[in-house]
């Protein structure tokens, strides 16, 4: 007879179930939209699309992978995104490629490639989508995360600059998110930008001691970085440095003026700062931000870009836009106190008890969707209590009963699962009375 150590190493045995396995987890910076989230961005899907439809804009979607030098020469190769933040990889047939790190570039090229200027000029486009960037994961900044964009790409009006500020700030309306303040600025043109660019250069040659590894790259590439910097040494050395608004042609101070005055026409409240000039190489004249006053995020930013068709093409199309970052939104409401406000229709809870009223119950269900009420079911679970757990749970008005005595009589017992009162009706009348007591 086996001793009892024996005995135990065979239990012991008998409840190993293989080597265990190491769960694959997320990789930072790039996390689940879960089921629990839903609500949050169901609400913001939907003033995006309520807004793009009032202001007559159309969807566009681009691929989330794009030739890397769609961004090198776009976005600009002296930038962060395209130095340090881009996932580049070459493809088996040994294409390089980059998921997308920003919206505004494949949309242009997209413009540019099915000649979408002949159906509408100018064209107004939104998008939605998932971004790529490897940096340090922050407060609504994921390493994938979502924008809402919209371009405007075939005019150079001002007009089209206030425009999609105000698109912008309409979509924060409806989502309840006050305190929005606009930072705005012109970063100049071909003609007055590089003496401005020259000044710069000279203020902080004097000053190279004291900048950051990156900045005295930046220096000698794009000085205009330098005004970028998040560093706290290079920041104190921006606040000394010349401002672009003092060396802007008559072309470009005659724009922002406009910009301005439609700003102040339509109540905006706005900040000037002249060392705003976003990360993005392709910028001219107008760039701005949009920022949660109490949080300091900006929530939004964008510009004009109207020499990006002509370094992608050799065509010249003037172009403005703004990026919505929906995760760094999403975070402002919940920390605002702000409630999904999305409205979704009430769920009815389906019940079936034994393999008949089963069996049945899925032309039920079908006849009820197909009139437009959401039917909830756990037809796996066997006994009728677990079932209405559930009903509880996800606080259904209604449940329906359906079990072997009802299949035999062609009925369904509807239970107000708040006041518990029952009532037998017959299938053909279902609909009519779910639809009624929803109603009440």
């Amino acid at each position: 007879m086996p001793n009892k150590k024996e005995k135990i190493k065979t239990v012991n045995k008998k409840k190993q179930r293989g080597p265990r396995v190491e769960l694959p987890q997320s990789l930072r910076g790039m996390s689940d939209i879960l089921p629990k989230d839903e609500l949050w961005w169901k609400t913001v899907w939907h003033a995006g699309e309520t807004v793009s439809e009032l202001h007559n804009f159309s969807f566009i979607e681009t691929p989330i992978v794009e030739p890397a030098a769609l961004f090198e020469l776009g976005v600009g190769a002296s930038t962060d995104i395209i130095e340090k933040e881009m996932y580049t990889f070459r493809t088996k047939g040994g294409e390089r490629v980059s998921l997308r790190p920003e919206g505004t570039a494949p949309v242009m090229r997209s413009f540019l490639e099915h000649h979408l200027g002949y159906f509408a000029s100018p064209l107004k486009a939104y998008y939605v989508g998932p971004m790529f960037r490897y940096e340090r994961p922050q407060a609504g900044r994921e390493r994938q995360h979502h924008q809402w964009g919209f371009e405007i790409i075939g005019d150079s009006d001002p007009l089209y600059d206030a425009q999609v500020i105000i698109i912008a700030l309409d979509f924060f309306k409806a989502l309840k998110l006050k305190d929005i303040t606009l930072k705005i600025n012109s970063i100049g043109c071909r003609v007055c930008r590089p003496t401005y660019k020259e000044k710069l250069k000279n203020y902080y040659q004097s000053e190279r001691a004291k900048l950051c590894r990156d900045c005295e790259r930046r220096l000698e590439m794009n000085p205009l970085r330098l005004l970028d910097c998040k560093e706290e040494g290079c920041r104190l050395i921006r606040a000394r440095a010349p401002i672009i608004l003092d060396y802007l042609c008559q072309g470009c101070n005659n724009h922002l003026k406009s910009v301005l005055e439609l700003v102040e026409d339509n109540s905006i409240n706005y900040e000037p700062d002249p060392y705003l000039v976003r990360g993005l190489d392709y910028y001219s004249r107008t760039v701005f931000e949009l920022v949660h006053a109490s949080s300091g995020l900006a929530l939004a930013g964008g510009g004009r870009y109207d020499y990006l068709s002509e370094i992608l093409s050799g065509r010249s199309v003037p172009a403005v836009g703004v990026a919505l970052g929906l995760e760094r939104i999403i975070d402002t409401m919940i920390k605002s106190g702000n409630v999904p406000h999305f409205r979704t229709k009430p769920k009815i809870f389906f019940t079936a008890v034994g393999e008949q009223a089963k069996k049945a119950s899925l032309r039920i269900m079908s006849e009820l969707r197909s009139s437009g009420i959401v039917v909830v079911e756990a037809l796996g679970k066997k006994s009728l209590k677990a079932q209405l757990k559930l009903a509880d749970k996800i606080k259904a008005p209604l449940a329906l009963i359906f079990g072997q005595r009802e299949v035999f009589e062609k009925t369904v017992i509807v239970r107000n699962m708040e006041s518990g009162a029952q009532e037998t009706v017959v299938i053909d009348r279902l609909v009519e009375e779910v639809k009624k007591r929803l109603k009440s």
